[in-house]
């Protein structure tokens, strides 16, 4: 029976989709350095290429494949090369995202679309071509980047957070059509993350009221997101599934800081 024993991912297969920079990399760099062979993946091949060198360096096997989750086919040569060169998936991270701050009546309909088919249909994707081989393993694990705005609305980011809300939905979706075959689908909401999709709007006073609301007065790591994720991609998660787990600081537990 799987216990604390069961927290680390030795000789697991795993694929991160938007793993080559910001949230996605440090976790594909953690499932690694917990035993996992990682393949981190996103639209550029330089990206690819300078991740699997570090993967490496962590002591994983991988290969270098881009894609791009607004393309299934992309996803599914990402599938078929880590088949035919590990046999198998154990694990998936959806980490690719995008976001833009805009007055919702200023939104265009095109904007609207992009970010949707990134953060949610994108994420789709991913589910349908990997969670097919794993429906016929029997087994999986499946982690979804959701974010405090799936909880939560933040001021002119409406498309994001209507698809990070979406994301939620989805992940308690696939977790109850799916659990019967073995596979756990659960996300992690991390809470303010200095990265390069965000950095901009936290060098505002944007910035300075989140760390306002945050309890531990900071930004996260993104290396503290990395125990969350193996926790969830382990045989320790075995009876956790269509769970959002926020790693966030107190954010969403928080009321009244002050």
């Amino acid at each position: 029976m799987p216990g604390l024993c069961g927290i680390g991912c030795e000789g697991k297969i795993a694929v991160v989709v938007g793993g080559t920079s910001g949230i996605g990399q440090a976790i594909a760099l953690g499932l690694a350095e917990a035993g996992a062979t990682v393949v981190a993946s996103s639209r550029k091949m330089d990206a690819v290429e300078a991740t699997a060198t570090m993967l490496e360096a962590a002591g994983s096997k991988t290969l270098r494949v881009a894609s791009d989750v607004v393309d299934r086919a992309s996803l599914e040569r990402l599938h078929d090369a880590v088949i035919a060169a590990f046999g198998r998936v154990d694990i998936l991270v959806n980490a690719a995202g995008i976001t833009k701050k805009v007055p919702t009546l200023d939104c265009p309909e095109e904007l609207w679309q992009q970010i949707m088919d990134v953060n949610v249909t994108g994420t789709l994707r991913a589910c349908q071509v990997f969670g097919k081989t794993m429906l016929q393993q029997r087994a999986g694990r499946i982690i979804n980047i959701a974010s405090l705005s799936t909880f939560v609305a933040f001021h002119e980011v409406a498309a994001y957070c209507a698809s990070k809300a979406a994301v939620g939905s989805l992940t308690r979706s696939l977790a109850v059509e799916w659990a019967k075959s073995g596979i756990c689908v659960n996300a992690i909401a991390p809470g303010v993350f200095p990265t390069e999709l965000n950095r901009k709007i936290l060098d505002s006073p944007r910035g300075a009221e989140m760390l306002m609301r945050t309890p531990m007065h900071r930004y996260g790591n993104v290396e503290e997101l990395v125990g969350a994720a193996i926790y969830l991609a382990s045989d320790a998660s075995s009876f956790t599934t269509g769970q959002i787990l926020a790693v966030d600081g107190g954010y969403l537990a928080s009321g009244v800081n002050q």
